[in-house]
């Protein structure tokens, strides 16, 4: 368990925590937002003690291990599966000691721990991570020096994951990963067996992978219980309701102010007067709560161009040379809204440079119309900008004809508030960085905007204003992204990039997740058990044989659904005492510890038991068939 009890901290005079306090009950999964700038990753460093309080207290459970990914792995000579192992420090420790360990007593309890910690299976599951994340077996072996900076982080991630702490914490892990790592990772971190603190603006992430949210905001912290959509339903209604009663007060006021100033003069009336401007000096206001509204994205509106607007036919493309995408037949009308599928490195950022004219077929035709002006918005876009110039200079070196009027209310619509017009972009945030790249970008009402990844510096409120702003676009959108929920929001039409071709994917996000954790072997013991049950082939069994086989195997299934159904029983049941905020109250400390852990065991128990359930019935299923 996590207490947090009335902390406040500051930073430069700015104030970030003021008087906040949380309880995360041990084994929750829990998503940390706000809005950027709240304080999100200042709270994780006042957690693990990299900074310290100004007041209050952070405790945690004795014995617990911490976990995150602090920075990537060092460029060496170390494979990448050797990196991973070495992340489990107990584990390594040990087997070192084993090699040279000569007291048989002592032998012993090593053995047992790690026949306890279950380290023997630790290369094959260091390996399974590693795939999950995008290193195939080859690049496994290959030394953490032949990687950039991105893949390392991707290594460190693998780390903390195999390593599996007590508590494990991530700050936007997404940030280094492309769709297919994300997908693999919100499938792994649902299954995770232990207590989970994720930051993140992953919409979908937090749907699939956390059952709470801790919300910072405006100094304090709310404890939400359920995934982030229900987060949402809830602090909406909050804020209508509360926005409901201060119009209400509101009204209640004028109506006293309005009786005292028409009857304090009047003697026969006055001691009533006195009476309601008492009132009114001690009614308390209640803050409407409308929380500040995150600037909007505007894209200019395009001229309407004749269909297609780029065709391809027969066009390879790469670099010195050598074709990375070949034989590419492909079309896009202004009305398209497409997104890339395909792991890194397959060719989404070389096809993008292509349609964006930064590069030029080896082969074949490239056929753009004659009026085509395109906007492109690539990751680095953000880090070439002028970090010594004003976004004002910036847009006037794109308009140096207009006004600074009309400069400064192009920089308005684009979302670049008129605080930051004049601040140098090194000192911006990433948020407001990326909102000017993609003003620059588009400009000049381009009739095709291709989108590398748009959302990594974006919070989620500015994550949903984009999306809005490119379902009203009315030009056509390519668009790579490792955001799920802005994929299912923009595209009618997914393209997959894989070995060397781009070919439309005819079916939907979902079924790419199915079949990317098929490959990747995100299916845990349910996709092991179906490999099994496949077998070999046999001859097909009689009826009375068939019954005679399926009968303990279907008395199994019924054992597994009871036991599942216990406990599912004793999970909400718990999960209902621990919901009130009674229980949490000092007197009960003994009694939190208590449940807590045993929630804890609940959860792991029902992941064992779901997992027996899926074996079982796989097994049934497959005795069916023969």
């Amino acid at each position: 368990m996590i207490r947090i009890d009335d902390i406040s901290y500051s930073i430069q005079g700015r104030q970030l925590l003021a008087g906040a306090s949380a309880t995360i009950p041990t084994g929750h999964k829990v998503g940390i937002v706000g809005r950027n700038g709240t304080g999100k990753t200042t709270l994780f460093h006042l957690i693990t003690g990299k900074l310290l309080l100004d007041g209050g207290a952070i405790s945690t459970s004795k014995g617990l291990r911490v976990g995150g990914v602090s920075q990537e792995v060092p460029s060496n000579e170390v494979s990448l599966l050797d990196t991973v192992l070495a992340a489990d420090v107990e584990r390594a420790s040990l087997m070192k000691e084993a090699e040279s360990a000569t007291d048989p007593h002592r032998i012993g309890e090593i053995y047992e721990r790690l026949t306890a910690i279950d380290a023997y299976s630790g290369e094959a599951r260091a390996a399974s991570i590693l795939n999950g994340l995008g290193f195939d077996r080859e690049a496994q072996l290959r030394a953490c020096s032949e990687f950039s900076g991105g893949w390392r982080m991707r290594v460190a991630l693998a780390g903390v994951l195999f390593s599996q702490p007590e508590i494990l914490m991530l700050d936007e892990p997404t940030n280094y990963l492309d769709l297919e790592g994300t997908i693999w990772l919100e499938n792994y971190l649902a299954k995770y067996p232990h207590t989970i603190l994720i930051i993140s603006h992953d919409r979908t992430l937090l749907n699939k992978s956390v059952n709470s949210i801790l919300h910072l905001y405006d100094q304090k912290l709310t404890f939400y219980q359920g995934n982030y959509d229900t987060f949402d339903n809830v602090r909406r209604s909050k804020l209508a309701e509360q926005a409901s009663m201060a119009k209400k007060q509101d009204a209640a006021r004028d109506h006293l102010q309005a009786f005292v100033d028409r009857f304090r003069a009047k003697a026969s009336k006055a001691k009533q007067a006195q009476s309601r401007l008492k009132m009114l000096e001690r009614m308390q206001p209640i803050a409407s709560s409308v929380e500040n509204a995150v600037a909007a994205f505007n894209f200019p509106e395009p001229t309407e161009l004749s269909p297609p607007i780029l065709r391809l036919d027969g066009v390879d493309v790469g670099y010195d040379g050598t074709a990375i995408l070949r034989d590419l037949n492909l079309r896009i009308d202004q009305s398209d809204r497409i997104a890339l599928l395909g792991a890194n490195g397959q060719g989404k950022s070389t096809l993008s440079k292509l349609l964006a004219d930064k590069l030029h077929p080896m082969d074949g035709n490239l056929i753009r119309s004659s009026k085509l002006k395109i906007g492109y918005f690539a990751q680095h876009q953000v880090d070439e900008l002028y970090l010594d110039e004003t976004p004002l200079q910036h847009i006037q070196r794109e308009r140096p004809q207009e006004g600074q009027a009309r400069l400064r209310g192009r920089l308005a619509a684009g979302g670049v508030g008129k605080e930051q017009v004049d601040t140098l972009v090194g000192k911006l945030s990433g948020g407001q960085k990326a909102r000017l790249s993609l003003l620059l970008a588009t400009l000049d009402a381009p009739h095709l905007v291709i989108l590398d990844e748009p959302t990594n510096h974006l919070d989620i409120e500015s994550r949903e204003a984009l999306a809005l702003a490119l379902g009203e676009y009315q030009g056509a959108v390519i668009l790579v992204s490792h955001d799920p929920h802005l994929i299912n929001a923009i595209a009618d039409q997914l393209w997959l990039v894989k070995d060397g071709t781009v070919k439309p994917y005819n079916d939907d996000l979902e079924a790419y997740k199915t079949m990317l954790l098929s490959e990747r072997g995100g299916g845990g013991a349910a996709s092991e058990a179906k490999k099994k049950a496949k077998g070999p082939k046999q001859k097909r069994l009689s009826n009375s044989e068939r019954r005679k086989l399926t009968q303990p195997l279907q008395e199994d299934v019924t054992k597994c659904e009871e036991r599942v159904e216990k406990l599912e029983a004793m999970k909400k049941k718990l999960a209902e005492r621990m919901a009130d905020p009674a229980f949490y109250s000092t007197e009960n400390t003994a009694k939190i510890e208590e449940l807590t852990k045993k929630h804890g065991e609940i959860l792991q128990a029902m992941d064992k038991a779901e997992t027996l359930w899926e074996q079982a019935s796989l097994a049934l299923d497959a005795a069916k068939r023969r």
